[in-house]
């Protein structure tokens, strides 16, 4: 009997976090409410439920891409954090938390100016940009299809090969982050 020994593609992501950039960059974390205010379920929360260690996450605030994460975690119920202090105001007390190691990038890239090439790659349905090349701030976690992460990796350049290297063979971390049911 063989026993076959599958290896997860990487996941790319994109995070908008003009409210949360701060501390969820340097706090090595993304966290997300569970659901909207009025309690509906939101796609963008949901996205947390389906990253896995490895995956690399594109941090985008202010215009452009500013730092490059590796997932370190599955994500896991958490409260909302402290530190992000009156952000976020009418957002549930509980939600979704994962591990995500950042590096801040040198070359802080505005995909607006490279919408023309961005343009055909970007989703038809969760896109992480509007066609004119400006973000969606109803995007908070969205997937990014590969040959769209290609490109912004190959946009930031040189600077992202180390960090992407590191995330191959990233085993979650035991405890928090390591039960995949969610709820």
């Amino acid at each position: 009997m063989r026993v076959r020994h599958s290896v997860q593609p990487v996941r790319y992501w994109w995070v908008n976090q003009n409210q949360t950039y701060r501390h969820e960059v340097q706090g090595g974390y993304l966290w997300s409410p569970k659901r909207n205010a009025n309690g509906a379920r939101n796609p963008y929360y949901e996205s947390m439920r389906e990253v896995a260690p490895g995956d690399l996450v594109f941090s985008y605030m202010d215009t452009r891409i500013l730092a490059v994460g590796i997932a370190q975690s599955y994500c896991w119920e958490s409260p909302k954090p402290q530190e992000f202090g009156n952000a976020g105001q009418n957002w549930e007390n509980i939600g979704w938390k994962v591990k995500v190691n950042f590096t801040e990038l040198a070359n802080k890239v505005r995909p607006k100016d490279h919408i023309e090439v961005l343009r055909p790659l970007l989703p038809e349905r969760y896109s992480p940009l509007q066609p004119n090349g400006n973000g969606l701030q109803s995007v908070y976690l969205t997937g990014v299809p590969t040959p769209l992460a290609e490109v912004l990796l190959g946009l930031i350049g040189r600077e992202v090969a180390p960090i992407a290297l590191a995330g191959r063979g990233v085993k979650p971390e035991e405890g928090k982050g390591t039960d995949r049911s969610g709820d």
